[in-house]
C-alpha cells in the first residue's frame, strides 16, 4: 500500500514538474518576444542585438557561479566543441532568423510567420527518429499548413516577403534544434544547465565574425555615435532603448534558455513545440495591445486554424501513445514517446 502511495506521489510530482516547466517557459518566452520587438523596432543591427543578449546571459551565468547559485564547468576541449557544434550552429542561425522574422513582421503575426513549426517537427521526427506519422497526424499537419497559407496569402494586410522567408527557415531550424538538443544533453551528462551555458558562451563567440560579415558595423557605429544617441523629449533614445532592451532581454534569455532546455528534457520535442505555439497565440494578443498591431479577419482566422491543428495533433499524439502494438500487421505501432526518445525499432515485415 505504501509502495502504491509513493508511486502515485512520484507520478504527481513528475506531472507538476512538467506543468511548471512548460508554464515557466511560456511566460519567459512570451516576455522575450515582446521585449525583442520593442528593441527591433528601433535598431538596424539585429545580429549585434542578439550578440548583446548572449553576452549578458553569459555574464549572468558567471555571476551565478561566483555567488554559488549555480555551478558551471569552465573546461573546453576539441572533442566537446565537435560534439556541441550542431547545437551551437543551429542555435545561432535559429535565433538570428527569429530576430529577423520579428523585425520584419508584426508581433501579432509572428506565430503565423513561424506557423510551419509543427509540420517541420513531424518531418524531422520522421527522418531523424524514424517516427512514421499516422494519417491523423498528417491531417493535423495539413490543418496547420492551411492556417499558414491563409495568413500569408489570403489576408487583406500583406506580410513582408522577407519576414515570411525568415519565419519558414526559422521554423525548420526550430524543429531540428529540438531533436538535436535532446541528443546533445548526453554530451554534458544530462545537465540542461551546462548545455545552456556552453550554448550561450560559444554562440556569443560565433556571432562576432557573423556580425562583421553581415555588414552591421556601420549600423553599430551609428547606434553609439549617430543622431539616435540624443533622445527626443519624453522618449528614450535609440541607444538607451538598445541598452535597456539588451539588459532586459538578456536576463529573460538567460531564464528562457534554462526553461526551454528543461522543457525539452522533461517533455518531448513535440510538447515543447506545442507550448511554443500557445505562446505565439498569446503574443498575438499582446502585440495588438502593446504595439497597436492590427488583427484582421485573415490573421485571426490563420491563428485560430494553426491553434486548432496544434490542439488536434496533441490529442492524436496522446491517443496513439496509449495504443498497444497489434500483432498481425506488417509494421508494429510503437508509442510516440518511445520514438521521440530515439529508441530504434525494426521496420521489417513480421
Amino acid at each position: 500500500m505504501s509502495h502504491k502511495h509513493d508511486a502515485r506521489s512520484q507520478s504527481q510530482n513528475s506531472r507538476l514538474l512538467v506543468i511548471g516547466t512548460v508554464l515557466f517557459y511560456l511566460v519567459a518566452a512570451l516576455c522575450m518576444v515582446m521585449a525583442n520587438k520593442w528593441v527591433l523596432k528601433t535598431t538596424a543591427a539585429p545580429l549585434f542585438f542578439l550578440f548583446a543578449q548572449l553576452v549578458i546571459a553569459v555574464i549572468l551565468f558567471i555571476a551565478a557561479h561566483a555567488t554559488r547559485l549555480l555551478v558551471v564547468p569552465f573546461y573546453v576541449d576539441t572533442q566537446l566543441l565537435i560534439q556541441l557544434a550542431p547545437t551551437i550552429g543551429l542555435n545561432v542561425v535559429g535565433l538570428s532568423f527569429s530576430n529577423y522574422t520579428l523585425k520584419y513582421v508584426d508581433a501579432s503575426v509572428y506565430q503565423v510567420a513561424r506557423g510551419l513549426v509543427l509540420p517541420f517537427t513531424v518531418l524531422t521526427s520522421y527522418f531523424f527518429l524514424s517516427a512514421r506519422p499516422s494519417l491523423r497526424i498528417l491531417f493535423s499537419c495539413s490543418i496547420v499548413t492551411l492556417g499558414f497559407f491563409v495568413g500569408v496569402f489570403l489576408d487583406s494586410i500583406p506580410m513582408v516577403l522577407a519576414g515570411i522567408g525568415f519565419g519558414v527557415a526559422s521554423s525548420a531550424i526550430t524543429a531540428v534544434h529540438s531533436v538535436v538538443i535532446k541528443k546533445s544533453l548526453d554530451v554534458v551528462k544530462g545537465s540542461a544547465m551546462n548545455l545552456s551555458w556552453y550554448t550561450n558562451l560559444f554562440s556569443a563567440v560565433v556571432m562576432i565574425p557573423i556580425i562583421v560579415l553581415a555588414g552591421e558595423v556601420p549600423a553599430i557605429t551609428d547606434l553609439f555615435f549617430g543622431v539616435g544617441v540624443v533622445p527626443k523629449e519624453g522618449e528614450l533614445s535609440d541607444l538607451q532603448t538598445f541598452v535597456w532592451g539588451s539588459f532586459i532581454t538578456g536576463a529573460l534569455g538567460f531564464m528562457m534558455s534554462l526553461a526551454s532546455l528543461l522543457s525539452i528534457k522533461v517533455t518531448s520535442p513535440i510538447t515543447h513545440m506545442v507550448s511554443s505555439a500557445v505562446r505565439g497565440v498569446a503574443a498575438s494578443m499582446l502585440g495588438m495591445w502593446l504595439f497597436g498591431d492590427i488583427i484582421s479577419g485573415g490573421r485571426a482566422s490563420s491563428i485560430a486554424i494553426i491553434l486548432i491543428g496544434s490542439i488536434y495533433y496533441t490529442w492524436v499524439k496522446h491517443v496513439e501513445s496509449q495504443q498497444t502494438p497489434k500483432d498481425g500487421g506488417r509494421y508494429g505501432r510503437v508509442p510516440l514517446e518511445d520514438v521521440e526518445a530515439g529508441k530504434e525499432f525494426s521496420s521489417k515485415p513480421e
